[in-house]
């Protein structure tokens, strides 16, 4: 049976997953996320190239890389998963531009260790003072085992395109209005959009808006306001697409922060 827990703190969300038949659709996260393969191999593309990350296998994914996921055969795979906010780990790091992961998947016993102790620290509801100093010490080590570059920032348009998404996310997406404010034709700015963001600006919509829900569920842990606010139809159709990328419906992560 497939099953997700998810749990928050000091800025850090942490999820413990075990699965056999569940499939990720191809999305992206607002967060850096770092996790490790306890059992099984997860099976995931992540920037046009096929991963296969093997038990103790550390996984990095940079913001907005885009990736799906599934385990690679029916014995299943157990994993654990990291979400850090961008500028909680450039504090940690004390660096002042974004960095980006140089590798996606690293073997490394001292940072499977460090990762894992963060996340049993979160997920067991241990006080924020200790998840605080173990994220230090994770990150002290990951930046020894993975040199990271700046990340390279977006093209231009690109990144007006994805403000004119996120500024409307109620709505239909209107690919005729963004093409337009950009001066390109419908073919030129999805064939962009694609070769900067490893997605195309159909399957990016729906994913913000998923990532907004999240968002504004854990501000106001009211979950019909995310569904009117991010324009979702009704709560099941949130909860199609918020399961799509997490694991599990709205309704179920709602429950997880009460």
């Amino acid at each position: 049976m497939d099953r997700f827990l998810y749990k928050k703190a000091a800025g850090i969300t942490a999820l413990s997953a075990s699965m056999r038949d569940f499939t990720y659709k191809k999305h992206a996260h607002k967060e850096y996320v770092i996790g490790v393969t306890l059992r099984g191999i997860q099976h995931y593309t992540l920037d046009g190239s096929l991963q296969l990350s093997y038990p103790n296998g550390v996984m990095l994914f940079n913001p907005e890389q885009a990736h799906d996921g599934m385990a690679h055969d029916k014995k299943g795979l157990d994993y654990v998963m990291l979400y850090l906010d961008p500028k909680l780990l450039l504090e940690a790091l004390e660096k002042k531009e974004l960095i980006q992961f140089s590798q996606p998947i690293i073997y490394d016993v001292q940072l499977e260790e460090k990762i894992l102790k963060l996340s049993h620290a979160i997920l067991n509801e241990k006080e924020e003072a200790l998840c605080a100093e173990l994220l230090l010490s994770l990150t002290d080590r990951l930046i020894q085992t993975n040199p990271s570059s700046s990340i390279k920032k977006d093209n231009v348009l690109i990144r007006k395109a994805k403000d004119m998404i996120h500024s409307n996310l109620a709505n239909v997406l209107k690919l005729e209005e963004i093409c337009k404010e950009l001066q390109l034709s419908k073919f030129q700015f999805i064939r962009l959009f694609k070769t900067h963001t490893g997605t195309s600006p159909y399957q990016y919509f729906p994913n913000s808006k998923v990532e907004y829900a999240k968002q504004l569920i854990e501000q106001n842990k009211d979950i019909y306001a995310a569904v009117t606010e991010c324009g979702f139809v009704d709560l099941t159709h949130l909860n199609r697409h918020f399961k799509s990328v997490y694991g599990l419906t709205a309704f179920e992560y709602l429950s997880l922060l009460r």
